[in-house]
């Protein structure tokens, strides 16, 4: 089961230094990401969303690289693999953008949008999709950054909440928020 965790910044650029850490810990495998959102809100108030996986290009990436074997291989039967190719290509890369830009994977948007809008101006948030983690490593590591930030959401249990925002608010003064 996955762990839902979404922690709010006061600064635009700290969720994106939090993510980069969050990958380098991945790729250290002390957490596995599922799926990954960076949220922004500028001084106006204009939300912008930055979602970790393009499914529009991974969905075009595959349907190319499918499309254009299957392709091939009818062309193959026609004595003209190179054409069957660039037709299976091009319908497969059709197809798949078409098909990732419709799918919805990870976190759900709607719970994104809705979330987003209650962050305040100047601010941003990191939503992470956790399919597992190793808390007392991680935790430490959060302890060791600035990340100063706020628990928003989280499926984790309470305890383990609580010490996910012990380790995020370490530099921060008792009572600060967003």
């Amino acid at each position: 089961m996955s762990d839902l965790i979404v922690v709010g910044f006061s600064d635009t650029e700290v969720a994106d230094r939090a993510l980069t850490k969050m990958v380098s810990l991945s790729k250290e495998h002390l957490v596995e990401l599922e799926d990954a959102v960076i949220v922004v809100r500028n001084a106006e108030g204009k939300i912008h969303i930055k979602q970790s996986v393009n499914l529009t290009a991974l969905g075009a990436t595959s349907g190319l690289v499918t499309g254009g074997l299957w392709g091939a291989l009818v062309g193959l039967l026609f004595l003209n693999p190179l054409a069957g190719f660039a037709i299976g290509g091009a319908l497969g890369a059709g197809t798949g953008a078409l098909s990732g830009s419709l799918s919805d994977y990870g976190i759900d948007d709607d719970f994104i949008k809705s979330l987003s809008e209650t962050i305040p101006n100047d601010s941003s948030a990191l939503f992470l999709l956790l399919r597992k983690f190793q808390p007392e490593k991680v935790l430490q590591e959060l302890e060791d950054s600035d990340f100063k930030g706020k628990v928003l959401r989280t499926s984790l249990s309470p305890e383990q909440e609580q010490k996910l925002q012990d380790a995020l608010s370490k530099t921060t003064a008792v009572g600060t928020t967003l």
